[in-house]
């Protein structure tokens, strides 16, 4: 039943007027169809890495089941000061500099209702994922669009933060890798953004979610930078590269000023972390190498394949370079994003989200997930060139 419009002009104009998830909304399409095979919903194919689940059963029956501190578990915030130290180049204090969150979405809330007042504005890049214009609007800040291109390959440059740039700028924010793109920046291009960001005294805050899934050289993380610590919010989690999704646990590392902020409406909404998952994180990030380092194999292997596949079928396709998602454009379909979706849908029954979904300057594209096994990956590339050769000969 809808709304009446007296209730309607009762909500918080900012909800009321933002739409619900492009991935979700076309996603309730699919779970009413049979035999689709889904190259669209972000999450690993892989199950949670055994003896993680099996630290989560012990810990149960150990009884963890209380309340743990609004920061963490202590043991917890010293493993990850040693991971990120270790893996992204950044040390951080355990006790007053590390905050668990309930996944990277908390976090990222979190940072923003902490930094902004009305009318500050943050810098962010499109495509991105669907959370991040709708984050900024929640927490009373002005969304500022910097638009990434293919023939970039979806990079962000010093210049193109420049033109957007205005006495209001208060955070850049950033995702890569990146969903939906698959792009990664080098630490040539992370030096000229840090330049920017220390020059014109912003807050940068990086989400580095699928740091660990970079197929052709390491990533660099913007928090082994030399002078950007002090003004960088680092969020990362277990989603993607430990497959833990279900578990939703993020974490954020920040300086005691920041951190004490995020800490601060953590305690007053979320109070802490599912005490079960953090048991199972201390777990993960026991033995990470060789658990990260299988996945990772395999998701270069489909990325090649789809990569090649894509191209066969004479789609131009950036080739992703991190997280595992391809976004080829199919401007030579004539379709818009969405109607090239849904047709591939009911046609031939893949599943892919509309580029749109990631903000405007998406359309024409679609995202394709290879987080699915090599068998429906390659299934889903025949498909697709079935109906590639029927709409765009």
């Amino acid at each position: 039943m809808n709304a009446s419009p007296s209730l309607r002009n009762r909500l918080n104009t900012a909800v009321r007027d933002i739409p619900r998830s492009g991935i979700r909304d076309f996603f309730d399409i699919v779970t009413t169809m049979k035999g689709v095979i889904s190259l669209g919903i972000g999450e690993p194919d892989f199950d949670t890495p055994w003896h993680v689940r099996e630290s989560t059963v012990f810990a149960l029956e150990r009884g963890a089941t209380h309340y743990t501190s609004n920061l963490g578990y202590l043991e917890l915030r010293r493993a990850l000061a040693a991971y990120v130290q270790r893996t992204f180049g950044g040390q951080y204090d355990p006790q007053t500099e590390v905050l668990v969150t309930v996944g990277v979405s908390e976090a990222l809330d979190l940072a923003l209702r902490a930094l902004l007042n009305p009318g500050d504005e943050v810098l962010y890049h499109e495509p991105c994922y669907v959370s991040y214009r709708a984050t900024i609007l929640f927490a009373h800040g002005v969304p500022v669009i910097v638009e990434t291109r293919p023939e970039n390959g979806f990079r962000l440059t010093r210049e193109m933060l420049e033109a957007k740039l205005t006495p209001r700028t208060k955070a850049l924010m950033l995702n890569f890798p990146n969903n939906p793109t698959g792009a990664v920046m080098s630490r040539a291009d992370l030096l000229d953004v840090a330049a920017f960001a220390s020059e014109h005294d912003l807050i940068v805050i990086t989400d580095e979610i699928y740091g660990e899934l970079t197929y052709d050289g390491p990533h660099t993380s913007l928090v082994s930078l030399p002078g950007l610590r002090e003004r960088t919010i680092f969020l990362h989690g277990f989603s993607k590269a430990w497959a833990m999704t279900g578990f939703r646990l993020g974490y954020a590392c920040a300086p005691p000023e920041l951190i004490e902020a995020m800490m601060k409406i953590h305690q007053y909404t979320m109070l802490c972390a599912s005490s079960l998952s953090q048991k199972a994180a201390i777990e993960a990030l026991a033995r990470p190498a060789s658990d990260i380092a299988n996945m990772v194999q395999e998701y270069r292997r489909r990325r090649n394949f789809i990569a090649a596949a894509l191209t066969d079928m004479g789609l131009e396709c950036h080739r992703p370079l991190g997280a595992f998602y391809a976004f080829p454009s199919i401007a030579r379909s004539g379709l818009s994003s969405r109607d090239f979706a849904l047709r591939l849908l009911q046609e031939e029954k893949v599943a892919v989200v509309p580029g749109s979904a990631f903000g405007a300057c998406g359309e024409g594209f679609v995202r394709c997930a290879y987080a699915t096994s090599m068998d429906n990956v390659t299934e889903a590339m025949a498909r697709m060139k079935r109906f590639i050769s029927r709409h765009a000969p």
